[in-house]
């Protein structure tokens, strides 16, 4: 994002601030998105909050069922080729 002059905005009397249009389409920020505040020694750090909450591998592992005999390694390859293709086949 190469610029000349510093992108400067101001905060209003209800301590709201609007970022550059540049800067929220060179992040995808758009409408709604959540943004974590930090007070850093360099100053203010706004990063995108995640959608999901953290989890740990053990906390999810064989949350999901299935019902049937256990798949190949060849049959999971194969299965996971054809949808990356079904997926872009636009492409």
């Amino acid at each position: 994002m190469p610029r000349h002059e510093p992108l400067t905005t101001t905060v209003s009397t209800k301590g709201q601030v609007v970022l550059p249009k540049v800067i929220r389409r060179a992040l995808r920020w758009r409408t709604g998105t959540r943004l974590i505040v930090e007070n850093t020694t360099k100053g203010v750090l706004l990063r995108p909050d995640s959608a999901f909450a953290s989890t740990r591998p053990e906390d999810v592992f064989g949350c999901l069922a299935f019902d049937g005999p256990p798949k190949s390694l060849a049959e999971m390859e194969a299965g996971i080729l054809t949808e990356a293709k079904r997926r872009h086949a636009g492409d």
